[in-house]
C-alpha cells in the first residue's frame, strides 16, 4: 500500500512541476513581447497608448527634451554668472585683439554643459562647436581632446573656459598638440588655467604658438588665469 501511495505522490509532484514550468515559460514570453526594444510591434502599440503599460514606456516619457533642459539651465543664476564673467574676462579681450568675430569658427574644449558655446552664440558667433568627454545635447558632443575628430586647420579659435582642462589632461603635451593641429595658422588659442600654475609651463606645451596676453579672471567661482596664444603663420 505504501508503495502505491509513494508512486502516486511522485506522479502528482511531476505533474505540478510541469504545470509550474509551463506557467513560467508563458510569463517569460509575455514579458519579452513587452520589452523596451522600439522595433517590436508591442512597443509600437504601447507608444500610442494614453498611459504607460510598462516601466520602460514610463521611463521613456520621463526623458527631458534637450532644448527644455537648456532653457532651464540658461535661467539659473550660476549659468548667467558664469557667462557674464566669461564675456567680461575672455570674449571682450578676444574681440579687442581682433581674434574673435561673427564669422569665426570656434571650438570649445572641455565644454561641460555648454556655457561657453552658449555665450559665444549669444555674442553673435554662428559657427561654434562644443566637445567634452561626455556629450551634453544640444550644445556639446562627445570627443577625446587627445584625438580630436576634426581636420587640420579647421578652426580660427580654440577656447577652453575650464581651468582644469589642460592640467587635468591625461597627456598635456598631446592635448596641446591636438589643439594646435585643429587651429589654422595665424589663429588663436584661449585657455583658462589654475592661477597657481606657472604660465611658462603652459607656454612651453604649445610649441607652435606664442603667448600674446595673460590676465586674471574668476570663472564659476574659481580663480584662474586666461592665457591667449597666437599660432604661428609658418608652422607647416
Amino acid at each position: 500500500m505504501d508503495r502505491h501511495v509513494r508512486r502516486l505522490l511522485n506522479r502528482v509532484s511531476i505533474a505540478l512541476a510541469a504545470v509550474a514550468t509551463a506557467a513560467l515559460l508563458h510569463l517569460f514570453r509575455h514579458h519579452s513581447s513587452s520589452s523596451c526594444f522600439s522595433g517590436s510591434p508591442a512597443y509600437s502599440s504601447l507608444s500610442l497608448a494614453p498611459f504607460p503599460r510598462t516601466s520602460c514606456d514610463a521611463a521613456s516619457r520621463r526623458v527631458v527634451d534637450p532644448d527644455l533642459r537648456l532653457a532651464k539651465l540658461r535661467s539659473s543664476p550660476r549659468w548667467r554668472r558664469h557667462n557674464a564673467a566669461l564675456s567680461a574676462s575672455v570674449l571682450t579681450s578676444l574681440v579687442s585683439l581682433r581674434i574673435l568675430g561673427g564669422s569665426s569658427r570656434v571650438l570649445c574644449l572641455a565644454a561641460g554643459a555648454g556655457q561657453a558655446v552658449d555665450a559665444l552664440r549669444v555674442a553673435g558667433v554662428g559657427d561654434v562647436t562644443g566637445v567634452d568627454l561626455v556629450d551634453f545635447p544640444p550644445l556639446v558632443r562627445r570627443a577625446d581632446p587627445h584625438n580630436l575628430p576634426f581636420f587640420d586647420d579647421a578652426f580660427d579659435l580654440v577656447l577652453s573656459d575650464d581651468p582644469a582642462a589642460l592640467t587635468g589632461a591625461l597627456f598635456p603635451s598631446r592635448f596641446a598638440a591636438e589643439i594646435e593641429r585643429a587651429v589654422r595658422p595665424g589663429g588663436a588659442i584661449a585657455l583658462a588655467v589654475d592661477r597657481h600654475i606657472d604660465l611658462s609651463i603652459v607656454a612651453s606645451l604649445f610649441r607652435k604658438s606664442r603667448v600674446v596676453q595673460a590676465r586674471n579672471a574668476t570663472l564659476d567661482g574659481t580663480a584662474a588665469s586666461v592665457v591667449i596664444l597666437s599660432t604661428n603663420t609658418n608652422r607647416h
